[in-house]
């Protein structure tokens, strides 16, 4: 529908579901969120997405209390945070403006591959196997304003069972759309 815009350009939000993969890892650890890195939101933002832990790296040392203080403020209020969104757009828009990170917990350069970070983009149908023409949520590096899927991470057979339900569900919602737009094509 926007053919002059290279389709690279789009991306879409999974970012709000990778924040609360890193929340509920780092509340299980006693951790900050901000010491959990590489989590991966695979997929659809729906049901049948697929938060990953394999690839997860967590600082254990960085241990502090702010985690548990935010814990305790929503379960007072007994509401989520209504920021939770804005944060996300926010940390979408600063990965693609400023990259990913290099460094790895100690701030030492890790076999010069950044951190990754979950974000819905167009899929070449490579790596990992999902279909062609899906805006899909994968582990994404960002260097210089420009997004790579993250390649070569092992997947597990529960893993690509679940990878392969959401681009399922994915097929099925461009084929809907794709089918409605031909329906209601002016002549």
């Amino acid at each position: 529908s926007a053919p002059s815009i290279p389709k690279e350009n789009f991306s879409c939000l999974t970012r709000l579901d990778h924040n609360r993969a890193c929340s509920q890892v780092a509340m299980r650890c006693g951790i900050s969120a901000n010491s959990v890195k590489n989590m991966i939101i695979w997929g659809n933002h729906s049901s049948t997405q697929y938060p990953d832990i394999h690839h997860c790296k967590v600082n254990v040392q960085g241990k502090d209390d702010l985690q548990q203080r935010g814990a305790a403020v929503s379960k007072a209020r007994k509401l989520s945070s209504a920021m939770s969104a804005a944060k996300a757009i926010c940390d979408h828009m600063r990965d693609i403006w400023t990259g990913t990170t290099e460094v790895n917990f100690l701030g030492v350069l890790h076999n010069s591959q950044r951190h990754c970070s979950s974000m819905g983009v167009y899929s070449t149908g490579n790596p990992y196997g999902v279909p062609e023409d899906l805006i899909y949520s994968f582990p994404v590096s960002i260097k210089d304003k420009t997004w790579k899927i993250v390649d070569g991470l092992a997947i597990n057979d529960f893993s690509k069972a679940k990878m392969d339900a959401t681009a399922a569900e994915l097929v099925e919602e461009r084929d809907t759309a794709v089918s409605f737009l031909g329906s209601t094509a002016v002549t």
